[in-house]
């Protein structure tokens, strides 16, 4: 994986250093999935990868700006890492914190104002609040 992971980071303009090819090597060896920066801290640990949760943090901030990772913020308080960077929207399941992808064909967004002069509508991101029956 981590020749694997060299060139996707060089691909997104990022440096491969050791820590970031460790650290996306752990992030898209399971396929799509939601993270936390804690949780990736504690796979990383658990994989033998010396990183601080810091370095975590500012990494998975440099993977999402470079389009590896998508943001997903629930709320203040909760924020997930995306390797499913694709048009899709989220289920949050209130009772355990769990993300689920709803397909983006799914969901059809009406009413969207005009932005503001200058910019452009980036995109659009729904998370539907779930609990368990």
């Amino acid at each position: 994986m981590g020749v694997e992971a060299a060139e996707r980071l060089r691909a997104a303009g990022l440096r491969p250093t050791r820590q970031r090819v460790e650290l996306v090597g752990l992030l898209l060896a399971g396929g799509d999935r939601h993270m936390t920066a804690e949780s990736v801290h504690r796979e990383a640990e658990e994989a033998g990868v010396k990183v601080s949760l810091a370095t975590v943090y500012n990494t998975l901030h440099q993977f999402t700006d470079a389009g590896l990772l998508r943001q997903v913020v629930v709320d203040s308080a909760r924020t997930y890492f995306d390797t499913n960077t694709g048009d899709h929207q989220h289920f949050f399941v209130e009772d355990d914190g769990e993300l689920i992808d709803i397909d983006g064909h799914q969901i059809e967004v009406a009413g969207v104002p005009e932005p503001p002069k200058g910019m452009s509508v980036d995109r659009i991101d729904v998370v539907v609040r779930v609990r368990r029956a």
